[in-house]
């Protein structure tokens, strides 16, 4: 099989700094087993033994934080084992806020849409070491979310993966259809991601 990372993507990826707790990777497991079984789980396990990689889906702990630059190299070895599109890359982030511990738990304190906006960057922090997550703009009469993530450099993959966690999070809030958008990218250029959600 030719290599799935180049020696060079690989080396840009070690250069990502933080962390992300394991309820993340557990939640990509638990996607990948659904889509595609556990045999597949086992071949991304594989691929990642023959990297060297700290990561060992069967050892992960829900709580515990593992290295950032090593999620973002699963995550790509997901994309391309798997061949996944764009939009399963989405729901792929969509699951993740559907079944994350840390979120369900919390979702018991949002009782309001005013309070999502004042936990958000709280929320942010007991999921990645790095990365800063604020609502920038807010309105519940104008039905709009106006999200902005400065200070974190991953990679775009992940961007699709959060425009899916974001949606999925609103439409949990307000039962109904969520859409999403990443206005602003550091990797088209600007100095922060921006998400725009609408319902």
């Amino acid at each position: 099989m030719a290599e799935l990372i180049s020696k060079e993507e690989f080396a840009e990826l070690m250069k990502i700094k933080g962390e992300i707790r394991g309820v993340g990777l557990k939640g990509d497991a638990e996607f990948i087993k659904m889509k595609k079984g556990d045999e597949a789980l086992k071949k991304l396990d594989e691929e990642l033994a023959k990297m060297n990689s700290p990561i060992k889906y069967n050892e992960i702990k829900t709580m515990g934080f593992y290295p950032l630059n090593w999620d973002a190299v699963n995550l790509l070895l997901i994309q391309r084992l798997f061949n996944f599109t764009e939009s399963e890359i989405k729901e792929m982030g969509g699951y993740l806020a559907k079944t994350s511990l840390i979120l369900r738990l919390s979702m018991r304190y949002f009782v309001s849409l005013s309070r999502v906006a004042k936990e958000t960057p709280k929320m942010w922090r007991k999921n990645y070491s790095v990365g800063d997550l604020s609502v920038a703009e807010f309105s519940e009469e104008k039905r709009y979310f106006l999200l902005r993530l400065k200070n974190f450099y991953y990679h775009p993959l992940h961007c699709l993966l959060l425009i899916g966690y974001f949606k999925s999070v609103v439409n949990m809030i307000v039962g109904k259809t969520v859409i999403c958008e990443e206005r602003k990218c550091i990797f088209r250029g600007d100095s922060y991601h921006e998400f725009l959600l609408r319902w």
